[in-house]
């Protein structure tokens, strides 16, 4: 179906070739290379990686604390979360080998249009949005990326007449050398700064999504958010913004009523994608994915109500700005749960809006004397609870919570002090949640 995949398969047999990280995204990269005849090496921080299933596949393993010790080979994936700019990519580099990624390789190989999306807050549910309208026009769509989902493995059963709908990370994208042909930036906001150097650099990392679009290609980008607003794409340029909306309506297509995500910013998540997509699918297809659209987990998640209280999920907040937007989202001052491991990025502009929108604030992880510190310097700062770990943040909240309130998880950090990635945290949520409603069905 796709012949220039075939002629890359086959271009893999008997080059050495480097993949590393050995997480859920590469396993399927790391067989397909096997299959097509590569001698692969597998390198990987973690030295208790399970080694039957690469064994059998012929793979060399190099784990632990040297495991980027002389790295080689005719090409080198490098996994997102690894600076392109790493020395031992350099040494690679310098030694002769090609150091790519998964996403770079699919961009070359894709047949298909691409709609690749990026930002600070609210990728995931507008490329998601794409991905339903496209489908509801008539198309064959093929989502992944950052999302989670590996496309490259799944080239070869693509053909020109599908579509793609990609989410790109500022991780992915640094040495990114191909553009999508619609190009989605949400927003724009201070993220990731424990590990780009600075905000120009992160920037910089979102701007690649348009620097390679050629004349007649599509950006689509936030009026109202400054940093998107200052951006052009290279060939055809549209913002959106609340100059769309007019009597309730975006674009005189969609009321705001049919939208079934609380806040404005999912508003703004609406018009991003209805901009990609309007003209290439008919109208009927954008409005009814609008009315059928539920959202995606961890993303302000209605959990369950326990005893009159409601219980939501947002273990995707894992920056203040997310923080911010979910807060925003909700009628009433929350009992919010935050912390984790932060960004290195400021607390004090949410801790301005803990007042009057948050009842009691429920502190833990790493973060927990950093955000306490913010909140503390804010005239009328709501209760404040440090808890040892989100099993203890959920009893206390049931505890101080009436019927009527909601409980919110929205951390402002990363999970990684105590959690492998935001979905292990939102899913430990969501089990303590039903099983707090399970005790509370036996009294």
């Amino acid at each position: 179906m796709n012949p220039a995949f075939d002629t890359y398969i086959q271009s893999l047999a008997g080059r050495e070739v480097t993949v590393i990280g050995a997480g859920v995204s590469n396993a399927p990269l790391i067989r397909m290379l096997c299959s097509a005849g590569a001698r692969v090496t597998v390198r990987d921080r973690n030295p208790a990686l399970p080694r039957e299933e690469w064994d059998d596949l012929g793979v060399e393993l190099h784990l632990g604390e040297n495991y980027l010790d002389r790295v080689g080979g005719d090409m080198v994936f490098r996994t997102p979360g690894m600076r392109p700019d790493h020395p031992a990519l350099d040494s690679a580099r310098a030694g002769g080998s090609r150091v790519t990624s998964e996403m770079e390789e699919f961009f070359a190989l894709c047949p298909c249009p691409i709609f690749g999306v990026t930002g600070s807050d609210g990728k995931t549910t507008t490329t998601s949005l794409i991905a339903d309208m496209l489908a509801n026009g008539g198309c064959t769509v093929h989502l992944g990326g950052n999302i989670g989902t590996p496309l490259l493995t799944r080239a070869g059963e693509m053909s020109p007449r599908d579509a793609c709908a990609v989410e790109l990370s500022s991780f992915q994208l640094m040495d990114m050398t191909r553009s999508p042909h619609v190009a989605v930036i949400t927003n724009l906001s201070p993220n990731h700064l424990d590990w780009h150097r600075d905000m120009d650099e992160y920037i910089a990392a979102k701007r690649r999504l348009l620097d390679f679009q050629w004349a007649g290609e599509l950006a689509v980008l936030n009026g109202d958010n400054p940093a998107t607003a200052a951006m052009c794409g290279r060939g055809r340029t549209k913002y959106f913004s609340r100059h769309m909306v007019r009597y309730d309506m975006i674009d005189g297509l969609v009321p705001i009523r049919d939208i079934r995500l609380p806040g404005w910013y999912n508003v703004e998540n609406v018009m991003a994608a209805m901009t990609a997509v309007r003209g290439i699918v008919p109208d009927e297809a954008i409005l009814e994915t609008v009315r059928t659209f539920v959202g995606v987990e961890h993303r302000n998640q209605w959990v369950t109500t326990v005893g009159g209280v409601h219980y939501y999920n947002n273990s995707i907040g894992s920056s203040p700005a997310r923080t911010i937007a979910t807060l925003h989202a909700h009628v009433g001052r929350v009992l919010l749960i935050a912390g984790g491991r932060d960004k290195k990025v400021p607390f004090d502009e949410m801790a301005r809006l803990l007042p009057n929108h948050v009842k009691v604030l429920l502190l833990i992880g790493e973060a927990a004397s950093q955000i306490e510190a913010a909140a503390r310097r804010v005239p009328s700062c709501p209760p404040i609870v440090r808890c040892e770990g989100l099993a203890e943040a959920v009893v206390q909240a049931h505890k101080l919570a009436v019927q009527g309130d909601t409980v919110l998880l929205s951390p402002a950090c990363t999970a990684y002090d105590q959690y492998s990635n935001f979905e292990e945290r939102g899913r430990h949520f969501v089990e303590l949640v039903g099983a707090l409603q399970r005790s509370e069905g036996k009294d």
